[in-house]
């Protein structure tokens, strides 16, 4: 729970805080994983590595057009890379983008964090 600062200096950095703060959660990451759906995608990448929508789509309830709009939206959010071989496009997780990304978010929310929400607890 946030407990909001009394100072009335803070008044400008804590609205300028929240609204960076609503920023980062807004961020194309969250979105991705937000929808059950593409998370049963992505857990399907995650288990059997790189492949195409077909081996991916095998395993799963969905048509393969939704499978392939949910591959879009986690390669769209950085979560997946895509790699074209042919006719074939390849998708695996871009591990080392999603740390990478995850880190930035936390420094953004501990940049912020100061402005909008004390670290005491009632």
């Amino acid at each position: 729970m946030c407990i909001y600062a009394l100072d009335m200096n803070a008044g400008e950095s804590r609205t300028s805080a929240i609204e960076n703060a609503m920023t980062v959660l807004a961020d194309p990451i969250f979105r991705a994983l937000s929808e059950p759906s593409r998370l049963a995608v992505l857990q399907r990448v995650l288990q059997i590595g790189r492949a195409d929508i077909a081996e991916i789509a095998s395993a799963l309830p969905q048509e393969r057009s939704v499978v392939s709009r949910h591959l879009q939206a986690l390669h769209d959010a950085g979560i997946l890379r895509a790699e074209r071989v042919s006719r074939q496009v390849f998708y695996q997780v871009d591990g080392p983008a999603v740390v990478t990304r995850l880190e930035q978010i936390l420094q953004q929310v501990k940049a912020i964090a100061p402005y909008c929400c004390s670290t005491n607890t009632p």
